[in-house]
């Protein structure tokens, strides 16, 4: 009987690669918006600083929300890769290292707390996620044709 690793095709392991990656960017912003809450002194329970209690509201809100921006679409990412990338997993490879490099510059982008900077490069991620997404559709059109 064939292990799960056996029935997988050799390049899905850059799928799960890619996977990693993200999950390191997520630390990374993460931290920065650790960084942000010590800066501009905005203490947790608080998600979000008011600009009536905050002159710098504005800069902590714009790092914060592209942190959470992130972590709004990290699933339908993780799931695009891992479904998609069992049919694709060179293609969704790829797809999924230009995704996360386009989140980060939307980050950083969006940390300047300028919120039209993050669509520079970070734009990039939504043709990421629509390639991803042709990649799922093509492995569900292979499962239920057969």
């Amino acid at each position: 009987m064939a292990t799960l690793i056996e029935l997988l095709p050799k390049e899905y392991g850059y799928v799960a690669f890619v996977l990693v990656i993200y999950v390191f960017l997520n630390f990374y912003m993460a931290f920065q918006v650790g960084k942000a809450r010590k800066k501009y002194k905005v203490f947790y329970p608080t998600l979000y600083a008011s600009e009536s209690e905050n002159k710098d509201a504005n800069l902590f809100n714009c790092v914060q929300r592209g942190h959470q921006n992130s972590l709004e679409t990290l699933p339908i990412f993780f799931t695009l890769m891992i479904l998609g990338g069992l049919k694709h997993p060179s293609i969704c490879a790829a797809l999924g290292v230009l995704y996360t490099a386009a989140r980060c510059a939307y980050f950083v982008g969006y940390s300047t707390g300028e919120p039209k900077n993050r669509l520079k490069f970070g734009a990039l991620f939504f043709p990421a996620i629509l390639g991803l997404m042709a990649c799922t559709l093509s492995f569900g059109w292979s499962l239920a044709s057969q």
